[in-house]
């Protein structure tokens, strides 16, 4: 990486889809909470200098100390989260000191990024704004409303899209900034850069590299656990 990167890390959903009283980022997975597993990778990717989660206030203090017990040296400070993702995300980007980095957004419920996909994507950023990870769709999709299809949608146009997101950090924030301004909400942090004429990019991602939304996922997840525990 040629240029320094920081890593900053939405946790602050209320896991609505997960249960009631159960926070995602902090449930257990192989051992250990969710969360920790992709603050690891980050931990030993040379070229990221800082990480930064977010996370409710509430979880702030206990979560600091998780970090420590962890070894996670690049964590220094904890942003505060908001209502909605994107409010999450904009207050992490307010962390950032140095302006010429490169930024990644990484759901804090994905465990499982994959150390030479991000590498695949930072270099990918040479000559775009921004970089998404995705894999192709394996099901047929639908259009459509209520309950009647509209439409079916052509399968090979589309991409199921993952993190972490990759941008330099002036037009991320740019982007971010002006949006605020509107009070325009996206689902994604490319969608915000491509509204401000930003060049998106795409390259394959990793099946495995799942969100943890509800708790059939967090059964996936250990199964892809076990897994690479089987091969290593």
């Amino acid at each position: 990486m040629k240029h320094n990167a920081v890593a900053v890390v939405p946790a602050a959903g209320l896991s609505r889809r997960f249960g009631e009283g159960r926070n995602k980022p902090f449930e257990t997975l192989g051992g250990k909470p969710v969360i920790i597993w992709a603050l690891e990778v980050f931990e030993r990717m040379a070229g990221i200098t800082e990480i930064i989660p977010v996370l409710k206030e509430a979880d702030i203090h206990s979560a600091m100390e998780l970090f420590s017990q962890y070894g996670l040296t690049k964590i220094r400070t904890v942003a505060p989260g908001g209502k909605e993702r994107q409010d999450s995300v904009f207050n992490g980007l307010h962390f950032i000191r140095d302006k010429n980095s490169v930024v990644l957004i990484h759901d804090g419920v994905r465990p499982f990024p994959e150390s030479r996909t991000i590498r695949r994507a930072v270099r990918a950023l040479a000559d775009c704004d921004g970089v998404v990870i995705g894999v192709p769709l394996k099901d047929t999709i639908k259009e459509i409303e209520g309950d009647i299809i509209r439409q079916t949608l052509k399968r090979e146009t589309l991409i199921a899209v993952q993190t972490p997101q990759v941008f330099f950090y002036q037009p991320l924030f740019e982007a971010y900034d002006k949006a605020m301004h509107e009070s325009f909400y996206a689902t994604d942090d490319a969608a915000l850069v491509e509204r401000n004429g930003g060049r998106i990019k795409m390259i394959k991602g990793d099946y495995t590299n799942i969100k943890v939304t509800t708790p059939e996922d967090l059964a996936v997840a250990e199964v892809f656990l076990k897994l690479r525990r089987e091969e290593a």
